[in-house]
């Protein structure tokens, strides 16, 4: 019987973990057998008995055949790495961010395992249902307006009262993704008047079905939905585009990230100095650099801006977004288990998700941009 072991996350600040007892109940009924940490599902309010009434057994088991997480391994409080829990030829279902931590992705080949990244599902229409960065940046572009609205000084919608009209906030969200569209919606259902800039003008239709206003500036469609980097002549030009738009807005979103590479800087410090006293910008991507040149970690204020860069939004929405996660999971967990063989874990090569998605198979890194990644890390020690 093919053993699953779901551990308890380690990263500062996450809450989330890669099963629920829904997905739980759903795995058992495919025949494998499923042990989770105790306490994994504990910020997500999951207690452990939840998953013992699903059907799993609560403890460690790093000894399993497959283990799924959220985060990539990292080292424990304890000097133990992750990686060298797993036993060789196991397979590990996570995010893993391979190409930005090349030094893992060694680890994790040297140990001789399989692993499908869950960043590296491909976005086609099949996949929909795996795809963990589109669930997580739904929850993000949602939580940002509502955390740039805590910080604000002002409320969202027009108000007409006995003591006189209040004029709605305008709010700027820079990039037009899963979480940017996300923001639009949740800004718009606040009652902000709303302005979008994307340098991918196809999304244009999307930012007006809305309620929008689209911001044309310049063009950079890249592969698979996502933008390309653009060349200084772009961004400088770009810039001065939106420079007057984040002058008179009340509340910036910024979600424009770029696969693999730092965040674009889209907002310099000279056009925070020129906002209003008491504007505020949420930075989606402060993890990866920011779009505000401005964001650190935390909540600082510059220039009489406030600039909030919590660094994993969906963690502040443990329930839902575990549950989302975990059914994204589950979903790739399905398309791997062979039901007519002992529910044993059969990776099919000829599979264009699998084939996208498993960067590092027995050891061997398939990956060509993680390959690089590697080679680059050893040339530079």
């Amino acid at each position: 019987m093919t053993t699953v072991f779901v551990p308890k996350e380690i990263q500062d600040g996450e809450t989330r973990v890669a099963a629920t007892p829904e997905t739980v109940k759903r795995m058992i009924k495919l025949g494998l057998k499923v042990t989770v940490e105790g306490g994994a599902g504990e910020a997500s309010k999951i207690l452990d008995q939840e998953y013992v009434e699903a059907g799993a057994s609560i403890g460690e088991a790093w000894d399993a055949d497959v283990v799924l997480k959220v985060n990539p391994p990292e080292e424990r409080k304890d000097g133990k790495h992750e990686t060298e829990l797993l036993k060789e030829g196991a397979l590990l279902l996570s995010l893993v961010w391979s190409v930005s931590n090349p030094a893992l992705a060694k680890k994790l080949s040297e140990r001789k395992l399989s692993v499908l990244a869950m960043e590296a599902v491909p976005r086609i229409s099949r996949a929909q249902k795996m795809d963990v960065l589109s669930s997580q940046a739904n929850l993000a572009g949602y939580k940002a307006v509502l955390m740039g609205a805590n910080a604000m000084t002002q409320i969202m919608p027009m108000m007409v009262t006995a003591a006189g009209t209040i004029k709605p906030a305008k709010c700027v969200v820079m990039g037009a993704g899963v979480a940017g569209l996300q923001a639009i919606a949740t800004a718009r259902r606040l009652g902000a008047v709303v302005e979008a800039t994307d340098i991918r003008p196809e999304v244009k239709e999307q930012v007006e079905s809305l309620g929008g206003k689209f911001i044309e500036t310049v063009e950079a469609s890249g592969e698979g939905g996502y933008a390309k980097e653009l060349t200084d002549e772009q961004k400088k030009r770009q810039a001065e585009i939106i420079e007057s738009h984040l002058i008179a807005a009340d509340l910036v979103i910024c979600t424009a990230l770029i696969p693999g590479r730092p965040a674009p800087k889209l907002i310099s410090a000279s056009t925070v100095e020129k906002m209003k006293e008491g504007a505020v910008i949420v930075d989606l991507a402060v993890s990866q650099g920011g779009n505000c040149e401005l964001a650190e970690t935390g909540i600082v204020t510059k220039h009489g801006v406030t600039i909030v860069g919590e660094p994993n939004v969906p963690a502040t929405l443990a329930s839902d977004a575990s549950a989302m996660y975990a059914r994204n999971i589950l979903a790739l967990v399905m398309d791997i288990v062979d039901r007519e063989n002992d529910a044993a874990i059969k990776l099919d090569l000829e599979d264009e998700v699998i084939d996208g998605a498993l960067i590092i198979k027995d050891g061997e890194v398939r990956n060509e941009r993680t390959k690089k990644a590697i080679e680059d890390m050893k040339e530079s020690e």
